[in-house]
Order: structure tokens, then sequence, then C-alpha cells
């Protein structure tokens, strides 16, 4: 299986399967690349409606220009412990990241999410952060303000005046928990414009389904995470042979850069 950068005829092979409404994995066997190959490629560069392969050539060539004057890549990224492959790990980081951009998640937010996920000790510093991701720490700082008010990260104190920003167990129970209570506010909120709006009118009506719906919804969800948190303090089973599945057809697409991450996991179209 080939790798390294795609070239601008594959790009240009590319774009007929997009018009011809093929699905990423069946463009990705006619080139015989990896399907995240094909769907970083195509949603890094305008998605499948607006992807251009002249564009997209052009953009590829902008970014390695960049890459070539930045620090190489090797003194940015931390070390790798466990015997992890590093670039089977930036392959996956780069699809965790796609995955909360997809959901809504500004892009730097989702990056600075996904580090905290990926990192063993499921904490890291700001210093920390600016340095594992590049960035400004105004950038990271500001990332996190967003993540906590979602409740998907929490603040300790650290050695001196430092804080840890920390995504564990409990995090991830009380932000599910906070969607069902976004849900349950969305359906009060459309309740009270069924009164201001008319009881007997076609946009209380619409309203008033809407509250119903968002109502099941909250009470789903919280009763969900209620039954289900356990699962989250239980120690997962061995699954052999997991990890080379993970890790397993990574590509080595040597123009995606760590600001460019744009690989859905299974995301196919047709």
């Amino acid at each position: 299986m080939p790798g390294g950068r795609l070239t601008q005829q594959e790009r240009q092979q590319i774009a007929l399967g997009l018009a011809d409404g093929l699905a990423y994995a069946e463009i990705a066997r006619r080139l015989d690349r990896p399907t995240s190959t094909i769907t970083r490629e195509v949603l890094r560069n305008g998605g499948p409606v607006s992807y251009r392969a002249e564009l997209a050539h052009r953009a590829t060539e902008r970014r390695a220009h960049r890459r070539r004057q930045a620090t190489p890549r090797a003194q940015q990224a931390p070390e790798q412990t466990h015997g992890r492959d590093p670039e089977a790990v930036r392959e996956y980081e780069e699809t965790f990241t796609t995955l909360f951009m997809q959901q809504g998640l500004p892009k730097m937010t989702a990056r600075v999410l996904t580090c905290l996920f990926t990192t063993d000790a499921g904490s890291l510093t700001a210093s920390e952060l600016v340095q594992r991701l590049q960035v400004s720490p105004a950038s990271v700082s500001k990332a996190v303000a967003f993540l906590e008010g979602q409740g998907l990260v929490r603040r300790e104190p650290d050695e001196g005046r430092r804080e840890r920003y920390v995504v564990d167990n409990d995090v991830w129970y009380q932000s599910t928990m906070a969607a069902a209570r976004a849900s349950a506010q969305l359906a009060e909120i459309a309740r009270q414009g069924v009164s201001v709006l008319g009881h007997d009118t076609p946009a209380a009506t619409r309203l008033e389904n809407i509250a119903r719906f968002s109502e099941f919804i909250s009470e789903t969800i919280a009763r969900a995470a209620e039954q289900s948190r356990e699962v989250l303090y239980a120690k997962a089973p061995a699954a052999p042979g997991r990890a080379a599945a993970v890790g397993g057809g990574a590509d080595t697409d040597a123009d995606a850069d760590a600001d460019d991450a744009a690989s859905a996991p299974g995301a196919e179209r047709g």
C-alpha cells in the first residue's frame, strides 16, 4: 500500500470519485490508499461538495512549505512511552480531534481535549499543553475556559500557583449530566413559548412537540448515565489485537500538519 503525499493525479481521481457519488472507502480502494487518507484529504479541503483537486494540491504545497519553516515534528512531539508508535499515535490524535470538530467543538478546543484524553495522567498544566500543542498560552486558556463551561474539564491546584486541567471518569459523567440539563432547559423555554404564541397555533404546537421531545431526551440521558456510571470505573476487559487495529493501516501522508486534522472514523458517502 503506497504511503507519502497524495499526488495531483490522485487528487483528480478523488474529485472524479466524489462527483460520481462514490464512498470514501471505494475511492481509497481504487487508489490503494487507506480510507483515512481520503477522508482527511476531502474534509481538509472543502468537504465532498466543494472539493477541488487543483485547490487541494496548492493548499497542500502551502502546508508543506510551512512545515519546512517550522520546527521539525520530532522536536515538538512528546516522547512516546509503552512502546507506542509515534506516527500511529499522531494519526489517532488527528482522528479524535476531527470527531470533536464534527460534533461542534472549535479546532483548538478539540486539540486540547484530545491531548488531555490521550495523556496517561489524564491531566496537564497550561504550560504542558502549550509545549505539546505548540500554541500560545492565550489559545490554551480560551480552549480550557470553553471546555470547563461544557463540563468536559475541571481544574485542580498544582505546585505553586499553577493549575492542572483534568479529564477523568467523573468529568465525563458530569458532562453527560450537563447535556441532560441542557435538554431540560430547552424543553422549559420551548414550553414558555406555547402560552406566549397561543395554545392552538401551529407555532405553539411545534414548540410543545419540541418541549416533550427534549424532556424525554433529558430524562433518558440522565437515567442512562446514572445506571451506567459504574462502567466508567470498571476495569476494561482485555481486547487482543485492538491496539494493532488502531495503528494498523495508518498512512504516512506527510502533508498533514498538526493544525489540519480532518479524519473522521468511518466517515463515508454514498
